[in-house]
C-alpha cells in the first residue's frame, strides 16, 4: 500500500511534540498540577482541522479534551483513542538539556514527555489533522481523548470522563493508547514488536503498624518499628507463584517460536531463561509482585514512635487480586495493618480479535523485519479507567527505535527522548491501522 500520510504530517508529528514538552504539564500528585495550557494547545489544533473539541473540567485546570472523528458506518463500533497530557516531575539539574525545553537536537526531540506520552498525543493530532486535509474518513468512529492525571490517580482526567461524561464515548468497545508496538532489540539482531493485550492491576497499599512509644534505652516489646520492619521484610522477600495469564502465554508462546525453542510452560523460569534478552517483555508480568517503597516513623533518636507507616507498590494480575489480598494478610501479620492507598483493576484484552490483527499488519508493513508478539503491561493505563465502559484496551503508540536506544528508561527517567524518525514511523503506521481499523 502506498505512502498516505504527506510530509506536513511528519513536520507537525515533532512540531507538536517539542511544543507539548515546552508545557509544564507535571503531576506531583495530590492535585498539584495545571493541564489546560496543554489541553487548550491540543484543542486548538483539532479545531484548526475543523473537529469540535469539547473541553472537560473536574478541578479547576485539571482540563480533558474530548472529540469525535465520525466514520464512514454508522452501524460500526466506535474506536477510543486516548492519551494523557500530564508528565511526572523532571529535575533540570540531572538533565543533559533542560527538561520542557522541547529541543530538536541531532535527530532526537528530547524532554519530560518525549515517550510518556506527548509523542503519541502529537501523532493523533498530526494524523487527524492530515485526514482533514485530505478529506479521509475512517470506517468506524474515532473519539479523542486527552486526559488530564493520568500520571496519579486518574480522577480528574480519565476517571471524571468515564464516570461523568460517558456519553461521549457512546459506542467505544475498543481503545489504544500507551505503550505498545515500540522496538525492541534482542542483541542478536532481532527486532521485537510488543502490542499490549493486558495490564497488572494497581495496588499501591498503606502498611500501619501500632506499639507502645517509649525512651529509647528502655526494654520495648511493643516496638512499631520493628513490627513494620517485619513486615517490609517478608513482603520484600516473598517468592510469588507463577501465574500466567492469556496473554503471557501467548506472549511466551509466540517469542519460543520465534527463537525455534520448546515452549514449556510448565517451567516458566527455565523458558524465561532460554529466551535470553527478550525475557524482559514478560519477566514482570507472570505473577503478582510487592515492592516496598516508602517508610515513615518517630521524630527523635532516643523516643520509640507508636506508630510506624510504609508503602508498598503492589501489581496484581488479571484474575489474581484474590490472591495478592490473602497472601498480604499473611504477610503483614496481625500486628500490621495495611489498606488500599490506591487500587485499579487489571486487565486482559484477546490476543485473536480483528484489531489486534490490523495492529499487527500495520506495523509488519512499516517494519516488515520485525516481530509482532503480544504481551501484558506491568504497570497500567488509563485503559483501566475507560474499562468501566466496556471499553476493551491495548497499548499502541508505535515508534521505530535504533539499537541501543532504553525505551523502558524513557519512562520517568533522566534525559526523556525520542528520534524523529521514530516519530514518524509512528505517524505512519497509526495512520495505517486507524484506516482499516
Amino acid at each position: 500500500m502506498a505512502e498516505q500520510v504527506d510530509g506536513q504530517a511528519l513536520d507537525e508529528v515533532v512540531t507538536f511534540t517539542s511544543d507539548l514538552i515546552r508545557i509544564d504539564t507535571t503531576n506531583r500528585g495530590g492535585g498539584d498540577c495545571q493541564e489546560r495550557p496543554a489541553a487548550e494547545y491540543a484543542a486548538a489544533r483539532l479545531a484548526e482541522a475543523g473537529i469540535e473539541p469539547t473541553l472537560l473540567e473536574r478541578t479547576k485546570g485539571r482540563t480533558n479534551v474530548v472529540a469525535r472523528v465520525e466514520g464512514t458506518d454508522p452501524e460500526a463500533d466506535a474506536l477510543l483513542l486516548h492519551g494523557h497530557l500530564d508528565v511526572v516531575p523532571a529535575e533540570a539539574a540531572d538533565w543533559s538539556v533542560h527538561p520542557f525545553s522541547g529541543e530538536i537536537r541531532d535527530g532526537v526531540v528530547w524532554g519530560r514527555g518525549a515517550v510518556d506520552m506527548k509523542n503519541m498525543d502529537a501523532m493523533i493530532l498530526a494524523v487527524v489533522r492530515a485526514w482533514a486535509r485530505q478529506g479521509v474518513r475512517p470506517r468506524r468512529d474515532i473519539v479523542i481523548a486527552f486526559t488530564a492525571d493520568e500520571e496519579a490517580s486518574a480522577e480528574d482526567g480519565s476517571g471524571f470522563l468515564a464516570d461523568e461524561h460517558a456519553a461521549l464515548f457512546e459506542g467505544c468497545t475498543e481503545g489504544i493508547s500507551e505503550s505498545g508496538a515500540f522496538t525492541f532489540h534482542d542483541g542478536n539482531g532481532r527486532q521485537i514488536y510488543p502490542i499490549a493485550a493486558g495490564e497488572r492491576g494497581t495496588a499501591w497499599l498503606k502498611l500501619t503498624a501500632r506499639g507502645r512509644a517509649g525512651h529509647g534505652s528502655k526494654v520495648n516489646r511493643d516496638n512499631a518499628v520493628t513490627r513494620l520492619s517485619a513486615a517490609i521484610n517478608r513482603i520484600g522477600e516473598h517468592a510469588w507463584p507463577l501465574r500466567p495469564t492469556p496473554t503471557v502465554r501467548s506472549a511466551l508462546t509466540e517469542l519460543a517460536a520465534l527463537y525455534g525453542i520448546d515452549s514449556d510452560l510448565t517451567d516458566i523460569d527455565a523458558l524465561l531463561e532460554k529466551l535470553g534478552p527478550a525475557a524482559k517483555l514478560v519477566e514482570s508480568t507472570v505473577r503478582n509482585s510487592a515492592n516496598p517503597t516508602m517508610l515513615n516513623a518517630g521524630y527523635k533518636v532516643n523516643v520509640i514512635p507508636g506508630e510506624a507507616v510504609a508503602q508498598v507498590d503492589g501489581r496484581y494480575l488479571p484474575g489474581g487480586e484474590d490472591e495478592f489480598r490473602e497472601t498480604l494478610d499473611r504477610l503483614t501479620g496481625p500486628d500490621v495493618e495495611w489498606e488500599f492507598h490506591h487500587r485499579e483493576v487489571a486487565l486482559e484484552s484477546p490476543v485473536d480479535s480483528a484489531t489486534f490483527a490490523r495492529m499487527r499488519a500495520a506495523v509488519e508493513e512499516f517494519a516488515p523485519e520485525g516481530h509482532v508478539v503480544p504481551y501484558c503491561m506491568s504497570g497500567g493505563t488509563d485503559a483501566k479507567q475507560f474499562s468501566r465502559l466496556g471499553i476493551t484496551g491495548y497499548g499502541f503508540t508505535p515508534l521505530k527505535l535504533p539499537e541501543g536506544y532504553d525505551y523502558g528508561a524513557m519512562f520517568h527517567g533522566v534525559d526523556e527522548r525520542v528520534p524523529v524518525e521514530a516519530l514518524h514511523f509512528g505517524v505512519r503506521v497509526l495512520d495505517r491501522f486507524l484506516r482499516t481499523a
